[in-house]
């Protein structure tokens, strides 16, 4: 198996399922898909989009709100003709919408519920590419994806499919940009049936066992996912956030033996699961409280005297059996990524017999470069885990001012992509000649440090790039929030922070004269900059800056608390202070995050 559209027919030719892809219908019940539905659905799909004048390398655009079994079938059926998937969020705005369909050249595009026919069907107006849109649910206005079903173009589908190599260019994911638009990531079918190849085993879940997916299947994560679980023949549950917890949810009606996750979600859970302590009373709430102080001390492959044993035993019965319950109770093992997992996350949930295991990537990268596994020596809290087979990494000292063994991460290995669609400038920026070899530069810093059984395990310490990441997974890019919202007269500097963190706040030093003559208009005794941040009136005239630029941002990208700072941010400090800005006024991010670090835990404290 070579191409990603090869695991679809070796599930169907070794381990055929009954109940391949499973979505929820318009009533709420679960519909599914055997392997053999899903084959004949991706052939027929595929065969009307050749009955529609499509040419093998042409561009198919693919967006939902909720992953659906519909996705997966077109997916597949792009594939099988030689043709080009262009997976979309769906949170995007129009004008995202017309740039990516543009640069593209996006000839019919395939869509879900909500707001996304009316989304295509202006960016149209301005994507003269753009033939055909179709709807994955009856929609008044647009057309039913069922009705390009037919086989009249079955025996040249196998013809084309024939040709189709390895190399060739099987998606174009498009990312976040730092400051504008974003850049189109080309991966092949080597690429990603490399990660499927070298995951596969570590997926902890086995064939005809079910299994969960949420996470956004635009996103290159959930999708290589997904083609590890097909790999797998396990069967597919598709559902939405919304749904997931209580006893009508669907992790109690799946129950899944795994699903893939991001440390937000993980955050949730936790939080859930301590206020629930919170909440009672007497003997229960210390029995609560007494199993999870056990958690702080958790290592993998603990040794515990018999003492140890019966404690942890009698916590497992009356509290942490219980959180498993939660999950289905027949949770293996659950693969985060998209963004550093708190350790303390990590080693609460695997305390409590739900193993977490984290790995790292990047969209570019197909994604994965590292992950820790379910081996005995397979995990170490805090790192992103060992590189996987096939791939190898490099840390490049040579690229700026670092840690004693820290530097920037860079990776060669048949999963990195081609390069960005139509960006030849950026394409010289981020790949780079070391050793013979051609390397990617991720952006992030890390270094290599000594695991279990003397692995070499992947930690990142720090990210190169301005790009911010929420622990959500979502990039936020701080610059133009920043730019814009400097605009304001009462706003002298400002720096957006939230990496790692589960919402996006900001660090605001006052325009000190201007502030002045609002509190003079305002009656407000001025005593000092120092103090006057602290003002209830100043901090609410801040609070309706903030609330009237939000609305030009997407929902991750809102500023949702905020800090005044008195101490101006300078290029130099007569004290010899490190500078929190460069000769250019640029922020140096790392030191004000440093500088002002008591004022940032005040931000995200619970």
């Amino acid at each position: 198996m070579t191409r990603l559209f090869d695991l679809l027919y070796h599930q169907l030719e070794h381990h055929p399922l009954d109940k391949s892809l499973n979505g929820r219908d318009t009533n709420g019940n679960w519909r599914s898909y055997s392997s053999r539905e899903v084959v004949e659905a991706a052939e027929q799909a595929a065969s009307g989009l050749l009955e529609l004048g499509l040419r093998p390398g042409d561009k198919v655009g693919l967006v939902v709100y909720k992953n659906r079994p519909e996705f997966v079938i077109m997916d597949f059926a792009i594939q099988i003709v030689g043709m080009v998937s262009i997976p979309l969020y769906p949170t995007i705005s129009v004008g995202e919408y017309e740039y990516i369909l543009n640069e593209a050249e996006v000839k019919a595009a395939f869509c879900g519920a909500g707001d996304l026919f009316d989304k295509l069907t202006e960016s149209k107006n301005k994507v003269n590419s753009l033939e055909h849109i179709f709807t994955f649910d009856e929609h008044p206005k647009g057309r039913f994806w069922k009705t390009i079903f037919n086989s009249k173009q079955i025996e040249r589908i196998s013809q084309i499919k024939k040709g189709i190599g390895a190399q060739d260019l099987a998606t174009i994911i498009y990312t976040s940009g730092t400051t504008g638009n974003p850049k189109g990531v080309m991966l092949t079918h080597t690429n990603i049936m490399h990660v499927v190849r070298e995951t596969t085993q570590h997926m902890a879940a086995k064939t005809g066992d079910q299994v969960l997916s949420f996470l956004p299947m635009c996103h290159i994560f959930e999708r290589a996912v997904l083609f590890v679980y097909i790999q797998k023949s396990t069967n597919i549950f598709f559902a939405g956030t919304d749904n997931l917890s209580g006893p009508d949810g669907d992790l109690a009606s799946v129950k899944p033996a795994t699903f893939a996750t991001v440390p937000r979600l993980l955050e949730k859970v936790y939080e859930a699961i301590y206020n629930k302590g919170l909440s009672l009373e007497g003997s229960k709430k210390k029995l609560f409280f007494w199993a999870l102080a056990l958690t702080d001390d958790w290592e993998p492959n603990q040794k515990l005297s018999l003492g140890k044993k019966i404690k942890w035993k009698i916590a497992d019965k009356l509290i942490f059996s219980k959180w498993r319950e939660a999950l289905g109770g027949n949770i293996n093992a659950i693969v985060t990524g998209a963004a550093p997992c708190p350790v303390k996350i990590m080693r609460v949930f695997c305390a409590a017999g739900i193993p977490i295991r984290e790995g790292y990537g990047l969209t570019e990268t197909s994604p994965t470069l590292t992950v820790n596994t379910m081996e005995p020596d397979g995990v170490m809290l805090g790192t992103a885990g060992p590189i996987i087979d096939g791939v190898e990494i490099l840390i490049d000292q040579e690229s700026g001012d670092y840690q004693e063994g820290e530097g920037e991460i860079l990776a060669h290995g048949p999963n990195v992509m081609l390069g960005y669609y139509k960006k030849s400038e950026v394409n010289a920026q981020v790949f780079c000649e070391k050793n013979n070899k051609r390397w990617f530069r991720t952006g992030d810093i890390g270094k290599l440090v000594k695991g279990p059984s003397g692995r070499e395990y992947l930690k990142i310490t720090d990210r190169k790039k301005e790009l911010l990441k929420t622990s959500g997974g979502k990039y936020v890019a701080p610059a133009p929030i920043e730019n814009r919202l400097r605009e304001e007269f009462l706003i002298e500097q400002m720096m957006v922070i939230g990496d790692k963190q589960k919402f996006v706040s900001a660090l605001i030093v006052p325009a000190e004269e201007a502030l002045r003559n609002y509190c003079h208009k305002k009656e407000i005794n001025w005593t000092s900059l120092e103090e006057i941040i602290l003002h209830k009136k100043v901090i609410k005239k801040y609070q309706k800056i903030i609330d009237k630029y939000n609305p030009e941002f997407s929902h991750v990208e809102q500023v949702k608390k905020f800090k005044l700072i008195s101490t101006p941010w300078l290029p130099v400090h007569e004290n010899g202070s490190d500078a929190e800005l460069t000769p250019t006024l640029k922020l140096k991010r790392r030191v004000i995050r440093e500088k002002f670090k008591i004022e940032i835990a005040d931000i995200y404290k619970e």
